[in-house]
C-alpha cells in the first residue's frame, strides 16, 4: 500500500470522533506508524500484516500488547482490525542508547524488562509463540539463500556459529520475552518508563533479552555484571557468564541476519546495509570476546 491508501484505511476506522489529522512517525524499521489526532485525543496507528520471514505474527503481537498493558507496562490497545492497530498515545520521549546506560536509568530499564518476563504471562490470552533465536538464525539463512543475498558467502559460517552458540548457551530457563530491546522501544514520560512494540514477543530464555539489552545499548562489562547479579538476585557464576555471553552473541547474530533479510525485503526508507555492517562488527567483536573468555 502507498501512503494515500494507508491514510484512507486509517480514516475509515470506526472509532474516530470527528475529523482526524494523521502524520507519519519516524523511527520504525519493521513497521510504518502514524500519529493520529481526533477530538478525543492522540493515538498511534501501527500498520502491518504478518511478516513470516521475520517470525512476526500480528495475533501474537496483539495478545502480547494487551497483556503488557494489563501488567501495567505498555499503552492500551484501543482498536485492532485489518492490519491496523490503534494504541493509546503516551506523551513521552524515546530513550537513546546513552540514556539506557545512565546509572540512574539502567535500574529502571532492567526492572521494566524483569516485569515483562515475570508479569505478562499472567495476563496473556490465547495461543502464544516461542521466539527461539537459533531457529530464527537457521530460517534466515534459508531465506537469504533462496533470495540470492549478497551475503551468501557468509551464510555457512553464520549457521555453524549459531548452532555452536545454541549448544553453549544452555541449559535454558523460559520467560515471556520482549525480544527486541532496542533503546527506541523504551519511552520516558517524565514519571515512569513504558515498554512498546511487541512484534517479536514470545517465550524465550531471559538471557536473550539481557544480552540484547546489553549489546543494543553498549553496556560496559561492569554494567553487564551488575545487570546479571541484579536480575538473578545472586552472585554471578562462571557458568552463567558463559551462557550469557553465548546468548549475547546469538542476539547480535540474529540482528545482523534480520538486517540482511530486510535489505532485500523491506520497503521502509532505512539504510539496512549500514545497519547490517554495524551489527556484523558488533557480532564479530562479541564472538572474539566469547572465544577468548
Amino acid at each position: 500500500m502507498n501512503r494515500a491508501e494507508i491514510l484512507d484505511r486509517i480514516r475509515s476506522l470506526p472509532l474516530w470522533q470527528g475529523a482526524i489529522e494523521a502524520r507519519p512517525l519516524d523511527g520504525g524499521i519493521t513497521n510504518v506508524n502514524f500519529l493520529v489526532e481526533d477530538q478525543a485525543g492522540k493515538f498511534v496507528v501501527r500498520v502491518g500484516d504478518d511478516i513470516p520471514l521475520h517470525q512476526v505474527m500480528r495475533f501474537n503481537e496483539l495478545a502480547a500488547s494487551r497483556a503488557a498493558h494489563a501488567a501495567g507496562l505498555s499503552p492500551a490497545v484501543v482498536h485492532a482490525s485489518g492490519g491496523l492497530t490503534v494504541l493509546e498515545f503516551i506523551e513521552s520521549r524515546t530513550l537513546s542508547e546513552a540514556d539506557v546506560r545512565r546509572p540512574e536509568m539502567l535500574p529502571r530499564v532492567l526492572e521494566l524488562v524483569k516485569s515483562c518476563h515475570r508479569d505478562v504471562p499472567g495476563h496473556l490470552r490465547g495461543p502464544s509463540l516461542v521466539f527461539w533465536v537459533f531457529h530464527v538464525i537457521r530460517d534466515y539463512a534459508a531465506t537469504l539463500t533462496e533470495l540470492g543475498s549478497a551475503h551468501l558467502p557468509l551464510i555457512p559460517e553464520l549457521v555453524e556459529t549459531g548452532n555452536r552458540l545454541e549448544r553453549e548457551a544452555g541449559p535454558y530457563d523460559m520467560v515471556f520475552g520482549h525480544n527486541d530491546l532496542l533503546c527506541g522501544n523504551f519511552l520516558d514520560d517524565g514519571r515512569r518508563l513504558w515498554l512498546i512494540d511487541f512484534d517479536y514477543a514470545g517465550y524465550n530464555s531471559p538471557l536473550f533479552d539481557l544480552g540484547g539489552l546489553a549489546s543494543n545499548n553498549g553496556l560496559s562489562p561492569q554494567q553487564e555484571d551488575w545487570m546479571l547479579e541484579t536480575y538473578f538476585e545472586a552472585p554471578v557464576t562462571a557458568g552463567l557468564c558463559h551462557r550469557y555471553s553465548a546468548m549475547k552473541c546469538a542476539s547480535l547474530l540474529r540482528e545482523t541476519m534480520w538486517s540482511m533479510v530486510s535489505e532485500i525485503t523491506s520497503d521502509i526508507d532505512f539504510d539496512y546495509a549500514a545497519y547490517t555492517a554495524e551489527n556484523l562488527a558488533r557480532f564479530r567483536a562479541a564472538m572474539n570476546d566469547f572465544q577468548n573468555s
